[in-house]
């Protein structure tokens, strides 16, 4: 007897549909048709059948947080920045977990399963890091979430921020984190890539750094990330997010620094929904797009994926967590509307993001886990134009999320006609 056998399932990058048979959380069988028992059959009706979506980079200690004390009336970094520095002294434990859990459930309805979230190790008490590691443990049967130990004041820029990481990591957060940008001085910045990459090395660990989010085509800090990696042996484990100086290089350096990149063997990621809204706000006109160079990057064979990075907090007031969105925003700023090219964009939300966080058992194969979603759209370009409805959210076979399947009827005197926003 299976478990739950999906009928009818059309998978990314396939015309024909599939069934798929799941058995102790697993994938046991994915086959055109597939006969036998199961205590559950889900007729997927011909829909899409993917991956979970992956936030490759989120920060969850201040999502939620809109309107504390007040808005971020102009939008701007800066005022985010300041905003957060009092928002900060009003937090408690319960309060964060309560956000967090509140967060996601929210990320569970759009299909989102894996979240890295980068977590301020910059406060004494470490009160982010010891509530967040709780509702790791708490959310584990229904979302992989990562934190990042994140010394969002810099790691030499605050004194005491070196010591309070190191506590971060004993008390057991995942990946190793910086923000060699915002250090005093670029030589400062480099030397904390030096010594942070030397602290993952040694405890085994990964590393995700905010590095280069800047528009100042100096600011270099991923070469040195690059090399770090190659020298310590931590290929594969190494993320640069944001990179957004990038945009602004002159396209000699970055034909070196990408070669460097992909031999370092790098992730990359992006966060178009915050990086064209943030970047490039000293600029009149011709005004820069602020996200990084991701279809270069993808053309030289470095994995990029997408990370939401905020939702309603003091940087960003808008957001669902819908990875849809910012696939699309993705797509669009990067000027990939090319049919593999947005199919690329769909695999930044989903694959690429699996393969950047190290996830195990990612995957519609037969052995992988029974994680999946079930979208009202037939295809993966289909679902980056109507960012459908997520008909279906398994985990581990299991159903945890449902939503109707949305139809609307517009009325025109005595005639009642259906809409679906698909060509007839």
């Amino acid at each position: 007897m299976l478990d739950l056998l999906v009928k009818n399932a059309r998978l990314a990058g396939t015309t024909e549909v599939q069934d798929i048979a799941v058995k102790d959380g697993k994938i046991v069988e994915v086959a055109p048709k597939i006969d036998g028992d199961a205590a559950r059959v889900l007729d997927a009706s011909g829909y899409l059948v993917t991956t979970p979506f992956v936030d490759s980079h989120f920060h969850m200690d201040s999502t939620l947080t809109y309107g504390r004390p007040r808005v971020n009336e102009s939008g701007t970094l800066l005022e985010g920045i300041a905003l957060w520095s009092e928002v900060k002294p009003l937090l408690d434990a319960t309060d964060i977990k309560k956000r967090a859990h509140d967060f996601c459930r929210w990320a569970i309805a759009k299909g989102n399963l894996a979240i890295r979230s980068h977590v301020d190790i910059c406060d004494p008490s470490l009160l982010a890091v010891e509530a967040l590691l709780e509702v790791v443990e708490e959310v584990k049967p229904y979302l992989d979430l990562q934190l990042v130990a994140f010394p969002q004041d810099g790691f030499y820029r605050d004194p005491k921020a070196e010591e309070q990481l190191i506590r971060a990591l004993d008390k057991g957060v995942h990946v190793v984190g910086g923000i060699p940008h915002f250090e005093r001085t670029m030589a400062d910045g480099a030397a904390s890539v030096k010594a942070l990459c030397e602290l993952a090395a040694e405890r085994g660990l990964m590393v995700d750094m905010h590095c280069d989010e800047s528009d100042d085509p100096m600011s270099r800090h991923v070469e040195t990330l690059a090399c770090e990696t190659t020298r310590l042996g931590l290929e594969g484990r190494v993320t640069g997010s944001h990179l957004t100086s990038m945009h602004s290089m002159d396209n000699y350096y970055v034909s070196k620094l990408m070669a460097l990149m992909a031999e370092a063997e790098l992730h990359a990621v992006a966060n178009p929904l915050i990086n064209i809204t943030l970047q490039a706000r000293h600029d009149t006109y011709p005004k820069r797009r602020g996200m990084t160079r991701v279809k270069e990057l993808m053309e030289a064979g470095i994995n990029v994926a997408f990370g939401h990075d905020c939702v309603m907090d003091p940087w960003y007031s808008l957001g669902t967590h819908d990875m849809l969105e910012v696939a699309s925003m993705g797509l669009h700023v990067g000027q990939m509307t090319g049919q593999d090219q947005m199919r690329q964009m769909f695999r930044a939300v989903t694959t690429n993001g699996a393969k950047a966080l190290g996830l195990e058992g990612y995957g519609l194969d037969v052995g992988c886990y029974a994680d999946f979603v079930v979208l009202q759209a037939r295809d993966e370009i289909e679902a980056l134009r109507l960012r459908p409805a997520r008909l279906h959210v398994i985990r581990r076979g299991k159903e945890i999320a449902t939503t109707p399947k949305q139809e609307t009827m517009v009325f025109q005197g005595e005639e009642a006609h259906k809409v679906d926003f698909l060509l007839s």
